[in-house]
């Protein structure tokens, strides 16, 4: 067999999946933005400006003020379970970083930086005092970074499961596909080629295999998390915070800079805590002479 037909074999067709995946990506139809939320109707949807974004907010509750910020991938319908819990006690924020639900998708580098100057713009816009940070997965990182940077508006944090670990591909551990994901991202035109093909049952196992119960994200919000993600630039962002993964590690050094209360929250089944909502409750209540870091 002559070598112009052993090239054709080997790589026709990755470069037809490279072609198809862009007919793939235009064909995709992403849900429009809802009026109000399945889970709570009463409290109203907003937006901000921040980093030359519009982020998706929700507020409920009464002071002080308590920020949730989600994990890798999900929106703030994450936190559906524990937020009406905590309104009881606190004026509960839940926001979406860019690129990330129905917030805005700027064109930008998704490392460590800019999600910390996503959330520092977002305590500015809303002028937050006394705030306490929590963070679940990504969200513990980027709540720790923002205190080593002693942003004066945060008063503490509460960081459950950190995202700060192995190069920051902690996804790769999520399941095997969340590992084909993590190794394919780093490989130009491959990655991008593997996001545009991107499906519902693949995306279902990785959000599955990062949760100790996956029967704890109800189906419509499963296909909700999909259809959102379906937005036709979304796959470049999420591209990009992939292959900026290490950024997350990188950036612990500024922990030792830490000066307010930290509440850390660290085990291999952290689903059903956060589900019930206690330990994110009594944590963030914590006492300015309870610190802990």
């Amino acid at each position: 067999m002559s070598l112009p037909w052993i090239l054709i074999i080997v790589l026709g067709p990755l470069v037809a999946a490279y072609l198809a995946s862009f007919v793939v990506e235009a064909l995709r139809v992403a849900l429009p933005l809802p009026e109000a939320l399945v889970w709570a109707p009463n409290i109203a949807v907003q937006f901000v400006d921040a980093v030359g974004a519009k982020l998706r907010y929700i507020k409920t509750g009464s002071e002080p003020n308590v920020v949730l910020l989600h994990t890798l991938r999900p929106q703030l319908e994450l936190f559906e379970r524990v937020v009406p819990d905590l309104a009881k006690d606190f004026t509960v924020f839940a926001l979406e970083y860019p690129g990330h639900g129905y917030s805005y998708i700027p064109a930008a580098r998704y490392d460590a930086d800019f999600f910390v100057r996503s959330v520092e713009s977002f305590l500015d816009a809303l002028d937050l005092h006394e705030a306490t940070l929590c963070g679940v997965s990504i969200g513990g990182s980027i709540a720790l970074i923002t205190a080593g940077r002693r942003k004066p508006r945060v008063a503490r944090v509460v960081a459950v499961n950190p995202y700060d670990y192995f190069r920051g591909r902690g996804m790769a551990r999520s399941s095997f596909l969340g590992w084909t994901i993590v190794a394919t991202s780093e490989i130009p035109f491959v990655g991008e080629t593997v996001m545009r093909l991107r499906n519902f049952v693949i995306m279902k196992a990785v959000l599955q295999g990062g949760v100790a119960a996956p029967g704890s994200i109800r189906p419509a919000l499963m296909k909700e998390m999909y259809g959102v993600g379906n937005r036709r630039v979304y796959y470049r962002a999420f591209i990009s915070l992939l292959r900026n993964a290490a950024s997350r590690e990188t950036a612990t050094e500024i922990y030792r800079h830490i000066n307010v209360p930290v509440c850390l929250v660290w085990g291999d089944r952290i689903g059903p805590t956060l589900q019930n909502g206690p330990t994110i409750k009594s944590a963030a209540g914590l006492a300015d002479d309870d610190r802990r870091k």
